[in-house]
């Protein structure tokens, strides 16, 4: 049986590039296609292209918000360096002022250093190539977290839909067996009602068999309920199969719809009209969920 996802969900994961720590999370909501939005730190903003491309390759419907984040440690992505040149230049200039007046330099390693200049700290430059590649394993590794929730989360709604598409079934059954008996009915008070009105006279057998025919003829719906039974079957088989099916069952919930509203339109029987009230309310709780479904 096939993974059947939803379609909100979130999934998070880490790693390290350059010694910063690297955090991707995913966070989705219902969408009729993909939308993916991707906030990256300034430093990495050339890796869009690479963020999305990953979270496509695990996720086919929704709009997925992509969060990156980074921490850095107190070295991390920072290079020092030193301006020997002018270190040397204070080093010769302080040493000449204590020897004109006689004094001792006093001059360290970390004087020398604190003079201005002397050192420069700076932002290592990334390698993207380098930085492209860990983030891709990073998202790939978030949307691998991000689908387990999901699958756990469509396991829920196949069985929500399964218990709805029996009740479907056990509605349909209803209907195929109150269909006939309305015929039936109709014909026992229309040969009620034609004794009563003729009292004495011989009542028309062929003419009630006519006007039954008629009444049967327009208000039959075994080929509504054939129909709806082959959907329900095929709606099953979509199930087992696993998403990417939410925009194919949308499609065939719209044929559940029809199929409904056909034999509401048929039925004259208030009984039977109850039954296809509950029928499409079960048919409108499917697509409600549907929505759900990648």
């Amino acid at each position: 049986m096939g993974k059947l996802l939803s379609m909100t969900g979130y999934g998070m994961a880490k790693g390290v590039l350059d010694g910063q720590e690297i955090t991707v999370e995913l966070k989705s909501v219902n969408n009729r296609y993909l939308d993916c939005s991707v906030r990256l730190p300034r430093n990495f903003l050339f890796a869009e292209d690479t963020v999305k491309q990953a979270v496509s390759a695990a996720v086919a419907r929704g709009k997925v918000d992509v969060f990156v984040s980074c921490q850095s440690s107190g070295e991390a992505g920072t290079v020092v360096t030193v301006n020997r040149a002018l270190a040397r230049e204070y080093y010769n200039a302080v040493a000449a002022v204590a020897e004109e007046l006689g004094l001792d330099t006093g001059l360290n390693a970390l004087s020398v250093a604190r003079m201005p200049d002397v050192l420069t700290v700076e932002r290592r430059e990334l390698d993207r190539e380098q930085a492209a590649d860990a983030l891709r394993e990073i998202t790939a590794r978030a949307a691998e977290d991000f689908n387990a929730m999901r699958e756990r989360e469509g396991e829920r709604l196949r069985g929500d839909l399964l218990a709805k598409l029996a009740s479907i079934e056990e509605l349909v059954s209803v209907v195929e067996e109150r269909s006939p008996q309305t015929v039936k009915e109709y014909r026992e008070r229309l040969e009620s009602r034609l004794r009563e009105l003729l009292e004495d006279r011989a009542v028309d057998e062929q003419r009630i068999l006519t006007e039954a025919a008629i009444f049967a003829d327009r208000t039959a719906v075994d080929e509504e309920t054939v129909r709806l039974r082959s959907h329900i079957a095929q709606f099953r088989t979509m199930l087992e199969e696993g998403s990417p099916i939410g925009r194919k069952m949308d499609f065939l919930i719209q044929e559940f719809n029809r199929e409904s509203n056909t034999i509401g339109s048929k039925c004259s029987d208030a009984a039977l009209a109850k039954v296809v009230v509950n029928l499409k309310a079960e048919i409108e709780k499917i697509r409600e969920q549907l929505q759900n479904i990648e």
